[in-house]
């Protein structure tokens, strides 16, 4: 029999619910735990399939709460995916930012792009804890349950979490703000009006680019205002330029193309102007996108 079919012998009355059904009533919850987790839909995918495998093979007389067991499972999924990839990283080439993802692939409504980022100095223990306690509100004996670690760990690791990433702007502006904020920089930026760039800048504002080593892109932030406005003012500044509002999970962004090769713009304000800009143009990262 396809595991997929197998019944759950504790059902009751008339139908009684598949390893399937049980599963896919979960998936929605489990793509947006891994995906904070990650960062990555590609890694995203992964441990879900992984995950229904191990669903499957689960003896279900041991399993009182499928979605906790779910929960638990995708959670040290991601957690070897993260401990693996950090060992990777260290030979990644330029800045590694978080994978865009479309709104219509995952329904969530309190992640940023900045948030990703900034959760990338963490350990895997301590996004897990963070994902846990901030995202899922779980309290800190279950957590412990997942990580296998006494609940007391897990709060020293929330609370360093915390500190970590207390960098994220507390100025969040409305997805029509974002957008014409976006579309504003874009056009001052393909008129190669730095003075109009350069207001709309702090002048502590930086650019990262993602580019894997896969595309011509600069492999280290660039800082300042100055520089940035320079920055993006040579880059747009050639004919053959579109730029596509589009909707990821995190917010708004745009798809622009220069010269036939595309990438992802994103961008961080506070109440004084734009402090970051993150251009994802690794062609590997955005089959998402491109799809």
């Amino acid at each position: 029999m396809d595991p997929s079919e197998r019944r759950d012998p504790e059902a009751t009355g008339s139908r009684r619910v598949t390893v399937l059904e049980e599963y896919q009533s979960a998936r929605g919850m489990l793509a947006g735990l891994a995906y904070r987790l990650l960062g990555s839909m590609h890694d995203t995918e992964d441990v879900l399939q992984e995950a229904y495998v191990r669903w499957s093979a689960a003896d279900r007389t041991e399993v009182a709460e499928p979605r906790r067991y779910l929960t638990r499972v995708v959670t040290r999924l991601a957690i070897d995916v993260l401990r693996t990839r950090k060992a990777r990283r260290e030979s990644y080439v330029g800045e590694w930012l978080p994978e865009p993802v479309p709104a219509t692939v995952l329904d969530l409504d309190d992640v940023s792009m900045a948030l990703l980022h900034l959760m990338e100095r963490l350990t895997p223990p301590q996004r897990a804890v963070y994902v846990l306690r901030t995202a899922f509100t779980l309290p800190y004996d279950e957590i412990a349950e997942i990580l296998d670690r006494t609940p007391e760990d897990c709060r020293q690791l929330h609370r360093r979490a915390l500190r970590s990433v207390d960098a994220e702007p507390r100025f969040q502006p409305s997805p029509a703000e974002q957008r014409r904020l976006l579309l504003d920089f874009v056009a001052a930026a393909r008129d190669g009006d730095l003075p109009r760039l350069e207001s709309m800048l702090k002048a502590t504002a930086i650019s990262y680019t993602d580019g894997g080593g896969l595309r011509r892109t600069a492999r280290k932030p660039v800082t300042g205002r100055d520089r940035v406005a320079t920055f993006f003012a040579h880059i747009y500044a050639h004919p053959e330029f579109t730029a596509t509002p589009i909707d990821l999970v995190t917010g708004p962004a745009l798809h622009v193309v220069v010269r036939g090769r595309p990438h992802i713009l994103t961008v961080d304000r506070d109440a004084d102007g734009i402090t970051a800009l993150r251009i994802l143009a690794n062609p590997e990262k955005l089959s998402a996108i491109e799809r």
